[in-house]
């Protein structure tokens, strides 16, 4: 199995949809994980996914039981961030909030080891805001994945002002060990690679239902139809949570300073009511059985 000699210890801060996923996915190719989340529920949700995702690949044939036990034995999951004092990485996975990032950081580079990297999976926000809450510029970076990390198996790395070449040169290896595909930003970019693309289309698509010219539903139909993913644009947005949408697109309206960059209020409301997609098990759809999954929906709405 392909491994980096350098990083052998990987700790992951959060415990929700990605941070979950990294993990795991680190564990499967022979890292010692530890993934750290506070809070008790997610924590012992965290745990139940990883046996659901490692059962799902046994019944797919990717995976076997020898093989599953072996990947848990590698993976724990702890509330404590003290953990990270094993660490040859760090990925931080919390909300993408740039204050509470920067907390983080700094309390990383208190506890870590001096060879330690620290990086953020941060969908927006650039590791040169973050950077100076600590003392270790060279070893810190964005290490972007992309969910659900199976289906899209690709990371951006992205350089601070100061990230070595050693510590690059390390986390580009990591991420080939984790056979992932490796995409270099070569300039400093808010979205970074494919997040840039799909920022576009997703701020189109909310401005499209908040200026009332089509419904999720049929911007999810068009998507789909055309492209034939299994997926459109506002399943995506229930995927990923909408509360991690709005933080999103408030990064990039700070950015911008641009009014239609401005997350649409209806967004807002939907928060505000609890309705943050999958995790509450309402969005843009019931979940967890959303319409779109069923191939008569597809076929459009009938008109009365």
């Amino acid at each position: 199995m392909l491994q980096n000699p350098s990083i052998k210890n990987l700790c992951v801060v959060g415990g929700g949809f990605m941070g979950t996923q990294i993990a795991l996915r680190a564990a499967r190719h022979g890292f010692n994980v530890s993934l750290i989340e506070p809070n008790d529920d997610a924590r012992a949700k965290a745990g139940q996914v990883h046996v659901e995702l490692l059962d799902g690949l046994i019944a797919s044939g990717f995976c076997n039981t020898q093989a599953k036990e072996a990947t848990l034995a590698r993976l724990q999951c702890t509330q404590k961030l003290a953990a990270v004092a094993t660490a040859d990485l760090v990925i931080e996975a919390v909300h993408e909030q740039l204050e509470l990032k920067r907390q983080l950081f700094a309390e990383l580079d208190r506890l870590c080891p001096e060879h330690t990297i620290l990086a953020t999976n941060s969908s927006s926000i650039r590791i040169s805001l973050i950077e100076d809450a600590t003392q270790r510029l060279d070893r810190v970076l964005n290490l972007h994945y992309y969910g659900p990390v199976d289906q899209r198996p690709m990371v951006d790395l992205m350089r601070g002002s100061a990230t070595s070449n050693a510590t690059f040169s390390a986390c580009f290896a990591f991420v080939q060990a984790n056979d992932l595909v490796p995409l270099v930003v070569r300039k400093e970019s808010t979205g970074f690679v494919f997040n840039r693309v799909w920022r576009a289309v997703k701020r189109e698509v909310l401005h499209l239902v908040d200026e009332g010219v089509a419904s999720p539903q049929d911007v999810d139909r068009a998507w789909m139809v055309f492209t034939g993913q299994d997926l459109g644009p506002f399943g995506l947005m229930d995927q990923i949570g909408l509360d991690v949408i709005r933080d999103i697109e408030k990064v990039y309206q700070r950015e911008s300073g641009e009014e239609r960059d401005v997350p649409p209020a209806y967004l807002e409301e939907m928060i505000q009511q609890g309705n943050l997609g999958e995790k509450s098990g309402k969005g843009f759809y019931t979940h967890p059985n959303p319409a779109y999954k069923d191939p008569e929906w597809l076929k459009g709405e009938r008109l009365e």
